[in-house]
């Protein structure tokens, strides 16, 4: 019985009721990805993409650095 009210709590607190707080903001962000300014879509967001696309190219470029670094440490014979 308990579990029946945790879970019809919880299905409460989820309701769409919570939803109307949020507003509606597709359209300023249609305006902004859609303004013509040269700029490539990834980074149109402001500096939070420019952050955030550095930081993937920087974890992208080091992965592949240290792959190459271990298939290089794996070809080389080891002395047992």
């Amino acid at each position: 019985m308990r579990a029946i009210r945790v879970s019809q709590a919880l299905i409460r607190s989820f309701s769409s009721t919570a939803r109307t707080r949020l507003e509606n903001r597709v359209a300023e962000k249609q305006k902004l990805f859609q303004a013509d300014n040269d700029l490539p879509v990834h980074l149109k967001g402001g500096g939070a993409d420019n952050i955030l696309y550095r930081v993937t190219m920087a974890l992208c470029v080091g992965g592949t650095v240290y792959s190459l670094y271990c298939l290089g440490w794996a070809s080389v014979p080891h002395k047992k």
